[in-house]
C-alpha cells in the first residue's frame, strides 16, 4: 500500500531540527557513509537506484549516531550518573558504543529472546546487561522504572530531539553528495529516522521527496496517519525485529506529518526479495529491516521509470539462523515462484495427468496425502518466469478441468502447512467443533511448557505446528476443540493469555487440507 502524507504546510515543529541536524555530534564515532551505485537493481527497475551505506558503520547500523548525539549532548551531572535503555539490537549497540567512547557506565535492558549474537556484541563493547521479559516493550517498562528509581537517565531509542537529529545527518549526507534525486525511502519503525531525514529535506529543497516504508505487520506509523494520532498497534510481527514498533514517536510523528511526502507498506515476502537484491548488487547480508527501504523503492518504482531513487541500507546485523527463511521467502517476494491447491480425482493416473499439465515448468515441492474416496489436494510450488507465464500456466489447469486455489499470499499455507505432514481428523470434521488460531510464540527456554501451562487442560489441542524463523519469535498454528455451545468462553480464555490469537478457521488453506 502506498499513503500519501497531506503536508500541513508549516514546519512549526521540524524548525529546531535545522540547526540541531548542522551540529550534531556524531562523527565522533560515526562516518560518512559511501553511497553505492545498485546495478542490478537499476537494470531490473528501469531505474537508477543508489543504496546509502549505513550497514558499513562501526556498528552496522545507522543507530549509533542518535545514540551517540543524546549521550554526547548529557549534562556532566548526567554522564557521571551513566545511563540506561532498553533494545532487542541495534539501539543497544549504539549506546554501548557511545558510552565506551565518552567513558560513562550504562546498563541495557535486553528480551530475554534477543539473539546470543547481539547480546554478545553488546557486551564486547563494555556494557552491562540485563535480560528481561519476552518482547521489548516489556524489557522496555522495567528499564524505565530501573531509570526512575535511580534517577538515571534513559536513552530514547527514536522519541527525542537529539536522537532524531543524529539520524538526520544521513538525510544531509545524501543531499550533499547528490541533490537530484528524485525520492529517498526510508526504513520506519519509531520514525526516527524518517523525521530526521524528512525534517532537513523539506526544509533545505524542494525537489526530493522522502516516504517511510513499513511491513505491513508493523505499520503503525500507516495507522497513525489514518487516525490522525499516534495508536498502538494490537500486534506487531517479530520478523524485522529492527523495525517492530507498536506506536510511532510523538517528536517523530509530529516532524513527519510536517516533513515527509508518503509512506509505502511492503510484505514480508517482498522484504526478503529485497535482501537477496542487496546481496546481489553489494555482497552484503542485510538483515531484514535493513532492506526494508529497498522493498517499499521497489514498490514505488513498479510504475515509473528513469527516475533518480535511494534507498537507505540501515543495517547487517543479521542473524544466520534466519537466512534459511530469507531464501525461502525471496522467491515469492520477487513472484519467481507461486503455492497452488490444485484438487484431483483420487484414482490412478490423476498425479501423471497433472504433471502432464505442468510440462517443462520448473516445480519446487509437491505435498501430498489421502483424504478422501473421490478427491484429494496437492499443494504445489512452482517456479515462474513472470506473472505472464503464471496466466499461462492456470489457463492449462482450467482446460484440463482441474479445480485451483492460489495459496502464494496465504499466510497459513507459507509458513505452516507447506512444513506440514498430515491431513483431515476425521472426528473433528463430523462435528466441526475444531478452530484453528495462529499466534507469535517466544524463543528462548522452557518457552512451550510455559505456553502449555497457561492454555490450561480445559480444551483439547487438536494440531499444533511450531515454525522457527531464527527471530526473537517464532510461529505457531493451534488447532483446538471448542464443543461448547457458545464460542464466548474459549475466546474470553485465550484473551487472557499473554500471547496474541488470530482465529484462521475460515482460512482456504485450511479448509482444503487440514479440516
Amino acid at each position: 500500500m502506498r499513503l500519501k502524507i497531506k503536508k500541513t504546510g508549516s514546519f512549526k515543529s521540524s524548525k529546531k531540527y535545522l540547526d540541531l541536524i548542522a551540529n550534531s555530534k556524531v562523527y565522533d564515532v560515526a562516518t560518512n557513509t559511501p553511497i553505492s551505485y545498485a546495478a542490478n537493481i537499476s537494470t531490473k527497475l528501469g531505474n537508477d537506484v543508489f543504496l546509502k551505506r549505513e550497514d558499513m558503520q562501526p556498528i552496522f547500523s545507522f543507530k549509533i549516531r542518535g545514540a551517540y548525539n543524546k549521550i554526547a549532548n548529557l549534562t556532566p551531572q548526567q554522564k557521571k550518573r551513566g545511563v540506561l535503555t532498553a533494545s532487542a539490537g541495534n539501539h543497544a549497540q549504539g549506546v554501548a558504543n557511545a558510552c565506551k567512547k565518552l567513558k560513562i557506565p550504562c546498563l541495557i535492558f535486553m528480551p530475554v529472546t534477543t539473539p546470543e549474537i547481539k547480546v554478545k556484541a553488546v557486551k564486547r563493547l563494555g556494557a552491562k546487561v540485563k535480560l528481561f521479559g519476552d518482547n521489548f516493550d516489556q524489557a522496555s517498562k522495567k528499564a524505565l522504572q530501573l531509570a526512575k528509581e535511580k534517577k538515571i537517565e534513559f536513552i530514547e531509542a527514536f522519541d527525542d530531539p537529539y536522537t532524531i537529529a543524529g539520524q538526520g545527518t544521513v538525510g544531509k549526507e545524501i543531499l550533499d553528495a547528490d541533490p537530484s534525486l528524485d525520492v529517498i525511502f526510508v526504513p520506519v519503525g519509531g520514525g526516527g529516522l524518517l523525521a530526521g531525514i524528512s525534517a532537513w529535506a523539506a526544509q533545505t529543497q524542494s525537489k526530493t521527496k522522502v516516504y517511510g516504508v513499513e511491513v505491513e505487520d508493523s505499520a503503525c506509523l500507516t495507522e497513525a496517519l489514518k487516525a490522525n494520532k499516534r495508536v498502538r498497534l494490537r500486534e506487531v510481527g517479530q520478523f524485522a525485529d529492527g523495525v517492530a514498533v507498536g506506536r510511532v514517536g510523538k517528536n517523530n510523528f509530529d516532524v513527519i506529518k510536517e516533513c515527509a511526502d508518503g509512506v509505502v507498506t511492503v510484505s514480508i515476502d517482498e522484504l526478503c526479495a529485497a535482501v537477496k537484491d542487496i546481496f546481489e548488487d553489494t555482497r552484503v547480508l542485510s538483515e531484514p529491516s535493513g532492506a526494508l527501504a529497498l522493498a517499499g523503492l521497489k514498490k514505488y518504482a513498479a510504475k515509473i521509470s528513469n527516475k533518480r531513487l535511494l534507498a537507505i541500507s540501515s543495517g547487517a546485523n543479521v542473524n544466520f539462523e534466519r537466512l534459511s527463511y530469507i531464501v525461502e521467502r525471496s522467491e515469492v517476494g520477487e513472484k519467481r515462484e507461486k503455492l497452488l491447491s490444485i484438487e484431483i480425482p483420487e484414482k490412478p493416473g490423476s498425479f501423471l495427468k497433472l504433471c502432464n499439465v505442468f510440462g517443462g515448468t520448473q516445480i519446487t515441492e509437491f505435498n501430498y496425502r489421502l483424504a478422501g474416496q473421490s478427491v484429494a489436494n496437492v499443494l504445489v510450488g512452482i517456479k515462474t518466469a513472470d506473472e505472464d507465464a503464471f496466466k499461462v500456466l492456470l489457463k492449462k489447469l482450467a482446460k484440463s478441468k482441474f479445480k485451483y486455489t492460489d495459496l502464494t499470499k496465504n499466510q497459513i499455507s507459507n509458513d505452516h502447512l507447506r512444513h506440514m505432514v498430515g491431513g483431515h481428523n476425521s472426528s473433528i470434521v463430523e462435528d466441526d467443533s475444531e478452530r484453528l488460531f495462529r499466534c507469535q510464540f517466544p524463543e528462548r527456554p522452557r518457552a512451550l511448557l510455559n505456553f502449555l501451562k497457561d492454555f490450561g487442560t480445559k480444551w483439547n489441542i487438536s494440531l499444533f505446528h511450531y515454525r522457527n524463523l531464527g527471530a526473537a519469535f517464532a510461529n505457531i498454528l493451534i488447532g483446538i476443540e471448542d464443543k461448547s455451545e457458545s464460542s464466548s468462553g474459549l475466546d474470553k480464555h485465550l484473551k487472557s493469555l499473554d500471547y496474541s490469537f488470530i482465529e484462521e478457521t475460515e482460512n482456504a488453506a485450511y479448509k482444503e487440507f487440514l479440516k
